[in-house]
């Protein structure tokens, strides 16, 4: 009931034009999951009200309205899939204040940068299990600070119980291939296992598998019938691509010939808002660009990332209040709106950070429609 009336507070309070045409026509798939309109993906779970990649995230998510569930997995030492955004876990974690893994705070370069902490392939699962989540920015999400020390590090298992429990899908991430590759912890493995321990394996499936990288979805491709979406920066390069010495950066892969050869092997992209509705140097946004276009004449779903709800978050052109006060970069700016324009330019899903707020604003415009 709840939920009910929080969506028709929400859609009563959105403002804006009619949407001529919000289910896209032109995009195909390899599965077959019915969703209702663009689908709506809960970044990390409901990042933006709880602890990011968390059950209570998670579950937050699935019943706010999210279609989908978004874990990042990474490998524990003893490989396990687990639900972190990093496999650098000081941030995200009070590892820090536990003085049996002092020892294990080390350096080490992954995909060419140089980073200090602790990292979940130094542990086993039943270590790991022995901390607890929390917020990773209190500055800009105090309110999420409430939940610190509630909640254990997620298996990607656990991930899919409650994804089942909810009747929502899963939109796994596979972070840092290349690196977990080299030590030994490849991460595909064990997750088309789980997602075939829990009957999850068909064309049919609730499940998107995503990367920055391409090599191992190209990999993927050939061991998997599940939907594949090739992730997109907005600047700089595939990691696998980079190692390689391989010249061709994000910029090359959303060309028409770059978007046709990604087809081949991805069902399709999820691209940074930028890349869609770009901004200028002013922080405002500016005409769109022909991405969506050229991705769906090519065969490809297109997504994108991330909407969040906090005015630091969103182009300055749909930020509410009074920029001098200090609670402004974190006050909810017109981000219903922004939505909107997002949803105008026939994007096939989004992630949101609120994904009720999203899930809102889209049945509204389906509504109108």
């Amino acid at each position: 009931m709840w939920n009910k009336t929080l969506a028709g507070t929400l859609a009563v309070l959105v403002g804006g034009v009619m949407l001529a045409a919000l289910q896209p026509a032109s995009a195909t798939t390899r599965g077959g999951h019915d969703d209702r309109g663009p689908v709506i993906i809960g970044h990390r779970g409901a990042s933006a009200i709880r602890p990011e990649h968390t059950l209570l995230s998670y579950e937050a998510a699935a019943q706010l309205g999210a279609n989908y569930i978004e874990p990042d997995l990474v490998s524990t030492k003893d490989h396990v899939l687990v639900a972190r955004h990093e496999n650098e876990i000081s941030g995200t974690t009070d590892v820090a204040n536990h003085p049996e893994f002092a020892d294990r705070r080390t350096t080490k370069t992954i995909d060419g940068v140089a980073i200090t902490g602790w990292f979940t392939e130094d542990f086993t699962l039943a270590e790991l299990r022995t901390l607890r989540a929390k917020e990773r920015v209190p500055d800009l999400r105090p309110d999420n600070t409430a939940f610190d020390g509630l909640a254990q590090i997620p298996t990607f298992d656990e991930v899919i119980d409650l994804a089942q429990k909810y009747g929502v899908g899963v939109y796994p991430e596979t972070k840092h291939p290349t690196y977990f590759d080299s030590i030994g912890l490849s991460l595909e493995e064990p997750l088309l296992a789980a997602l075939k321990r829990h009957g999850w394996d068909s064309v049919r499936s609730p499940v998107f598998i995503q990367s920055f990288e391409t090599k191992n979805l190209k990999e993927l491709r050939s061991a998997t019938r599940l939907r594949i979406i090739q992730l997109i920066n907005a600047s700089g390069a595939p990691y696998d691509l980079v190692a390689a010495g391989d010249p061709r950066t994000y910029t090359d892969l959303v060309t028409p010939q770059g978007l046709r050869e990604i087809a081949r092997y991805a069902d399709g992209v999820g691209v940074a808002t930028t890349r869609i509705l770009p901004t200028g140097p002013d922080g405002r946004t500016q005409a769109p660009t022909p991405l969506v276009r050229d991705a769906h004449r090519a065969g490809l779903l297109v997504h994108t990332w991330t909407v969040r709800p906090e005015n630091s978050q969103l182009p300055v052109d749909y930020r509410l209040g009074n920029p001098d006060s200090p609670v402004y970069p974190r006050a909810t700016g017109d981000v219903m709106r922004y939505l909107e324009r997002l949803y105008t330019l026939k994007v096939d899903g989004v992630f949101s950070d609120n994904p009720g707020i999203a899930r809102a604003t889209r049945d509204r415009l389906l509504s109108e429609d």
